[in-house]
């Protein structure tokens, strides 16, 4: 470990730093439902390695700390979200469970996947959820209802694992789905919001108890969920998430997607870049 952390200008910069993330990443997860994970995720993935924090804990230690941070900040922009009736209650009961297995499906491969290999999953999805995003118009639908039976079960399935393995909400992966298959816009990024719940306790448990007692982790730590980054980054992000929920009501639907693609996009091609560097 660096002498880092025993500077208090360093220590200062950080959490400044850390406070940002937060702004930024509640902001969104209340706009877009996306939990803040795309963006808790590189930042922390960057952040971390000045730390003298070894590579082979950096990807985890990322996902990890920053599915912790989207608990509560999920919570509350779900209550913001239902308050405001835009929530598909149904449609979120039924795929909880399909989610759930999806979440420890993810959560098991994410563990035994190396660091490199889980930022090219990361990187992938944004790019492709990206794309989606960005070539499709607000009212463009696969088909105009959720399919039901087994269909619905893989969908969140699938949800819930890409959702762990990438330490994000849900909202990533669940709002392009539940819009292409005919949600309204709004409707999506409300019933998204409520996945990030499903989706990051079971996975942070299952990130502390990997980690447990690895001697590669930095200290205040708790497995793969380091607790100086989310003491720093869940309270601004609770701060931030109803600012997000307002611009959600108000900005038009097109425009949201746009923006949702664009941060995705920008996202992906850091990921991408430090993976090729």
């Amino acid at each position: 470990m660096t002498g880092f952390l025993h500077d208090p200008l360093w220590l200062a910069g950080l959490a400044l730093a850390m406070a940002a993330t937060g702004l930024v990443s509640g902001t969104l997860a209340g706009l877009l439902g996306v939990g803040g994970g795309i963006v808790i995720v590189p930042v922390l993935f960057n952040v971390l390695p000045f730390f003298g924090i070894p590579e082979a804990v950096q990807m985890k230690l990322a996902i990890g700390t920053s599915l912790a941070t989207i608990i509560p900040t999920s919570i509350q922009s779900a209550r913001k979200h239902f308050a405001k009736g835009t929530m598909d209650v149904a449609l979120l009961r039924s795929l909880a469970p399909s989610i759930a297995v999806g979440v420890a499906l993810g959560t098991v491969l994410a563990i035994w996947l190396r660091g490199d290999a889980l930022s090219a999953v990361f990187a992938t999805v944004a790019v492709l959820v990206a794309v989606n995003m960005a070539t499709t118009g607000a009212e463009w639908r696969l088909r105009e209802s959720f399919p039901a039976g087994a269909p619905r079960h893989g969908i969140g399935g699938f949800i819930g694992t890409v959702s762990a393995m990438m330490g994000i909400g849900g909202g990533t992966v669940g709002v392009p789905i539940l819009s292409a298959f005919g949600a309204p816009m709004r409707a999506a990024v409300a019933t998204a919001s409520a996945f990030g719940i499903i989706i990051a306790v079971p996975a942070t448990l299952g990130f502390v108890w990997a980690g447990w007692g690895n001697p590669l982790l930095p200290p205040l730590s708790l497995g793969y969920v380091n607790l100086i980054g989310v003491a720093l980054i869940v309270p601004t992000s609770m701060l931030a998430a109803p600012w997000g929920v307002k611009l959600a009501h108000t900005i038009p639907p097109v425009l949201l997607k746009r923006l949702f693609a664009l941060f995705l996009a920008v996202t992906s091609a850091r990921m991408i870049w430090g993976l090729v560097g």
